[in-house]
């Protein structure tokens, strides 16, 4: 319990601190970051299981409540921009392996399974049966989500045409009733993705939950600020937690890695995000944070903070994991076959 207190404690105050010196969207970024420092010199960081799942709820309600038929007037389009980003994908797939490899000295496995564009869980289970150098794959892709975390709300307000909020202006807040009818409902719906086996079961059950609610006109309003910023706070803190029990050292002999890796990343995702949003029509704020292939729930909860469409970063984000469940086997296959 006490690890738990002193890790929300750092995250509050580091996201109050981001806050104050406008660092944009300071309720993810400054947690995130002063988190994996403290971890980094040593601290634990944890939090609860049960924890995660309630703010994967309340943020997945809050995306919802932005699900408007004016939000989703592009849907048509969204098919050309899912095939951009399948190309983009398979851009950082094949282009940043080949990076780690002629520039790191990388094994062709190790370079591949480090150089997947997200789905950790999914590229440590492929790995299991393969000599590959599982501990730095797994640094390389957690440090990857860290910086994509802090660079993509850096980069967002240089490609906007106006000042993007610290948080997005919202309505009245909803009823707590109706927000705990919400609750319940989102929180069925969630186990019944994850039975499904779906990606970020619950936060994706409290969108679709909230997004019906909302576009029928059954709920109004939206999540209640004392509620949906310490959620942003949270996940933000959970970034971090992942860093516990690595050193600098650790971080040191990947971070050369990593940053070509990301940077590389970054790079493919801003060029096909210009792209889309001149042939959709959309901001290249929204198609950025909906290409930058960070982690899921992080890049769900910042379009919320960077004032996106929730229904189309959703979107593009499950299926970059659905695409990668069903091409990273075939491409894993045809690497090891050249082994």
């Amino acid at each position: 319990m006490w690890i738990t207190l002193r890790t929300l404690a750092i995250a509050a105050l580091s996201a109050g601190l981001a806050y104050l010196l406008h660092v944009p969207a300071p309720f993810l970024t400054g947690p995130a970051f002063c988190v994996t420092l403290a971890a980094l010199l040593g601290l634990r960081a944890v939090i609860p299981d049960r924890l995660r799942d309630a703010i994967f709820l309340v943020i997945g309600i809050n995306m919802g409540t932005s699900v408007t038929p004016a939000a989703v007037a592009t849907a048509a389009q969204w098919p050309g921009s899912l095939l951009m980003l399948c190309l983009s994908v398979t851009v950082i797939l094949v282009g940043g392996a080949w990076l780690l490899r002629a520039v790191f000295g990388m094994d062709r496995m190790s370079s591949l399974l480090a150089a997947t564009p997200g789905h950790l869980s999914f590229v440590i289970s492929l790995s299991g049966d393969m000599k590959t150098d599982l501990p730095r794959v797994t640094m390389i892709q957690t440090m990857r989500v860290l910086l994509l975390t802090l660079l993509v709300p850096f980069v967002a307000p240089l490609l906007a045409d106006h000042p993007l909020p610290a948080m997005r202006q919202t309505g009245t807040a909803m009823s707590l009733p109706a927000l705990a009818v919400l609750a319940a409902l989102s929180g069925l719906a969630g186990l019944a993705f994850t039975r499904l086996r779906v990606p970020a079961a619950l936060l994706l059950g409290g969108m679709a939950v909230s997004s019906v609610a909302h576009g029928a006109g059954i709920t109004e309003g939206a999540v209640p600020r004392w509620l949906s910023l310490p959620a942003f706070v949270i996940m933000g803190a959970l970034i971090g937690t992942r860093f516990t029990g690595i050193t600098f050292r650790m971080v040191a002999q990947s971070f050369g890695a990593t940053s070509l890796l990301t940077g590389f990343a970054a790079l493919t995702s801003l060029a096909a995000s210009v792209i889309v949003a001149r042939l959709i029509h959309l901001p290249v704020v929204t198609v950025l944070i909906a290409f930058a292939p960070g982690g899921l729930e992080t890049m769900m909860a910042m379009s919320v903070l960077m004032d996106a469409n929730p229904a189309y970063v959703a979107a593009h984000h499950v299926f970059r994991l659905i695409f990668l469940t069903f091409a990273l086997p075939v491409v894993v296959s045809r690497f090891g076959a050249r082994a």
